[in-house]
Parts: structure tokens; C-alpha cells; sequence
């Protein structure tokens, strides 16, 4: 089988399988890429680029639109080279919704297309008013419905559709969703293990599980994480619990929702808005999967907080690693943590709430301890790529000959 496999910032969300796919000796793989991609992988590489972003005297409500076509555009370009050497692949992986997939079936109309869905957008009721806490006017309407612009094409050209969570697949139109099999990428679960002993440099000091250690992971500091409210419980608690030390994982941007007039994250906002013991408050920025496993295997309490929007891999591979979380009680979250079973959940916007929490964990840490072991549970039952990577496998397989995908969500 011939796979072509289609991610801007490949591997992404196909990390996991394309290592299970790889050893594969009847499998040949190839990924399309934007030529910036820094991620380095063995798979041999078709890059593209866009040659200009789109016109800043456009309409705000196709700006998006044009950006898409650009970098369909692009990928166009670059495959039509791959296709003269290689012919059509059999099937085609394609994450969703940035434009490169665009003109795919164009390009290859005999190869069966699996497109991978994170996101449908909608102005009200979704996760932008949310954030703003406010109802967007006719302007934002117009311009967040013209962000599916994209999506609707993948749509109409799929062969089948797949989304990680039934809450982000419950956020598209309904026409669509019986093309869409819900299928998480999955967690290493033997690597996102426990682990007793485990000593991680933070600075000049090692911390242990013996430590009070509060864990926060995020791909930026932002609203969308919650990073303000998690920030102003830190303030807190450090006032009430002179050992507690506070790591952060992540770099101080915005990777999703409004950017700041600086380009950068909250970090610095946020550290001018409230007072910290800066020797107890450690920023780390990105680290490996090892640090970041570490960190959770001594974490006392793990904080994660979200908008109703797409779940983050970092909280599946907490639990698998029997982390004990502290989340917001959002419709993401809720899909795999139970309150007072396998994690805590407390309101987005309530920091007293989650200073009370956590309070309360730190004070009788073997009270939760069975949350820890509930949530890994929770994981492995569910989540596993021992499990999930053959039924993609199988989804592939479906697809690529034809048939109608038999999944069980």
C-alpha cells in the first residue's frame, strides 16, 4: 500500500502511528510538509511553501480563505513532482483545515482520502465567547464562518473522516457526522507509566515526589488554557504553602485564539498582575517527552484547564502517567474524567475554587490517591495504542479498499 500522509508540522497527530506503520515492508509512506517544518523523521519528504500570505487590503472574512488557497496552492505544486515520479498513493492522511489538502483530489482523483478532523468553528456558544465572555458581533459571524471554508472542502472530498473525541466531532454539522469515525491517536501507555524514585533537575534544585510540585503543560501560556486563572491560584497557594514549588512546561506564545499587540504569550502580563516567590516558580519552556514524564511521575497535582475546545494529548498522557488532575469542568475534559473519580474538576473562571482544591489535595495527598490510579485506568482501558493503532490500522485499511470503516467509538 502506498500512504501519502499530510501535516503541516508533520508528524503531529500522526506521531504514534506512523511508528507503528513504519516497519511495515508492504507499506510505503511519504509525508507532504510546509518546507519550514523542523521536526526531523526518516520518511522520505515532499515540502511545500507558500510563495506570499494573503492581501492585507482582502475582506477579514476571506483572508483565511485566501491563505488556504495559497497553501493548497503550494502543495499543489510540489506534488505534481512526487506524482510524476511516484504516481497516485493508494490513500491519503490529511489533517484538516489549514488548505493544504485542498486540491488533493484534484491532484490524485483515484486515491481514497481519510482526512482528520480537530476542529469545526462556530461563532456563538463556542469557545471564543467563551474566552471573551461576551457575543461576538456580525463582523466575527462572517469571518469565523468563513474559517470552515476549508473543512466543508475536505468534507465534500473525503472518503471517510476521523476525530479524536466525541466532543469534537459533536461540534460538526450533523450532515457529517456519520463519515466521521471518532478514533484518539492514542497514549504510549507502557512509556506514560508510574514511577517511584524519579529526581528532575528544576534549576539549581531536585525535586522528588516528596516535594509539593504543581505541574502545568501547555503548547503556549493563553487564555484558551486557562493560563490567567491558573497563574492567580499560584499567587495563592504560594502564600498559603511556603514549600510548594510550581513547574511550567511550555513556551510563552499564543497558539490559539487573539495573539497580544507583542506577539508573545501571558507570561509577563501575568507575572506583573500578581506577586510569586520566583524561586519556587519555574518556567521551563518546551522540554522533551522525558522531562515532561518526570515531572508528572512527582507531580502532587496536576493543573489542567481548558475552553471548550480541543483536548490536549498532555492531559491523556497525565493520567496515563497516574498523575492526579485538577481540570476544569468543560465538555472536553468531562468526556474522560469523572469528578471525584479519576480526577477533580472545578469551574474555568472560579480560582477559589481551584486554590481550594488544591489545597485540599496537597493537604491529604493519600485521600485522592485512588483518583491516580482510576485515571491511568481510565487511559489504558481506553486509550491505549496497544488497543487504538490496530483499529487505525484496520480504518486504513477500510478506506483505502473501499468499505465503510467498521469502528466502535
Amino acid at each position: 500500500m502506498k500512504i501519502l500522509v499530510s501535516h503541516n508540522n508533520f508528524p503531529g497527530q500522526y506521531r504514534r502511528l506512523m511508528a507503528y506503520v513504519e516497519p511495515m515492508k508492504d507499506v510505503e509512506v511519504a509525508t507532504v510538509t510546509l518546507t519550514g517544518n523542523k521536526n526531523k523523521y526518516s520518511l522520505p519528504r515532499v515540502n511545500f511553501a507558500p510563495h506570499r500570505p494573503a492581501h492585507k487590503e482582502i475582506h477579514p472574512a476571506v483572508r483565511s480563505v485566501e491563505d488556504n488557497v495559497i497553501m493548497g496552492q503550494a502543495a499543489y505544486k510540489s506534488l505534481m513532482g512526487y506524482k510524476k515520479k511516484k504516481g497516485s498513493p493508494d490513500i491519503i492522511l490529511a489533517h484538516s483545515g489549514w488548505g493544504a489538502s485542498l486540491f488533493f483530489k484534484d491532484i490524485f482523483p483515484d486515491a481514497k482520502f481519510l482526512s482528520y478532523y480537530e476542529w469545526y468553528y462556530h461563532c456563538h456558544g463556542g469557545d471564543g465567547e467563551f474566552i471573551e465572555r461576551k457575543r461576538y458581533d456580525a463582523n466575527a459571524e462572517m469571518r469565523i464562518r468563513m474559517k470552515n471554508t476549508p473543512i466543508l472542502h475536505d468534507l465534500a472530498a473525503q472518503d471517510w473522516g476521523q476525530c479524536p473525541t466525541q466532543f469534537q466531532k459533536s461540534r460538526f454539522p450533523e450532515i457529517f457526522r456519520d463519515r466521521i469515525s471518532v478514533l484518539h491517536d492514542g497514549v504510549d501507555t507502557e512509556y506514560f507509566s508510574p514511577k517511584e524514585g524519579v529526581k528532575v533537575k528544576v534549576g539549581d534544585k531536585t525535586l522528588t515526589a516528596s516535594d509539593e510540585v504543581i505541574t502545568y503543560v501547555a503548547r503556549g501560556m493563553e487564555a484558551y488554557r486557562g493560563f490567567p486563572q491558573f497563574m492567580e491560584a499560584v499567587s495563592k497557594l504560594q502564600k498559603i504553602r511556603p514549600n510548594l514549588h510550581v513547574v511550567v512546561l511550555g513556551d510563552d506564545r499564543i497558539a490559539y485564539g487573539s495573539k497580544q499587540p507583542d506577539g508573545k504569550g501571558m507570561k509577563e502580563p501575568m507575572l506583573k498582575k500578581f506577586e510569586f516567590d520566583m524561586n519556587r516558580l519555574h518556567f521551563m519552556g518546551l522540554q522533551p517527552l522525558a522531562v515532561m514524564r518526570a515531572l508528572l511521575q512527582i507531580s502532587s497535582a496536576h493543573i489542567y484547564l481548558t475552553a471548550p475546545f480541543v483536548l490536549s494529548w498532555s492531559m491523556l498522557e497525565a493520567m496515563s502517567t497516574g498523575a492526579l488532575i485538577i481540570a476544569s469542568d468543560t465538555d472536553p475534559v468531562k468526556e474522560l474524567i469523572r469528578d471525584g473519580e479519576n480526577g477533580i474538576l472545578v469551574d474555568f473562571w472560579h480560582v477559589d475554587a481551584l486554590v481550594d482544591k488544591t489545597n485540599k489535595v496537597l493537604d491529604n495527598p493519600k485521600e485522592f490517591e485512588h483518583l491516580r490510579g482510576q485515571a491511568r485506568n481510565r487511559i489504558v482501558n481506553h486509550y491505549s495504542t496497544v488497543d487504538l493503532l490496530p483499529k487505525y490500522w484496520q480504518m486504513i485499511n477500510d478506506v483505502a479498499e473501499g468499505r465503510t470503516p467498521k469502528l466502535t467509538p
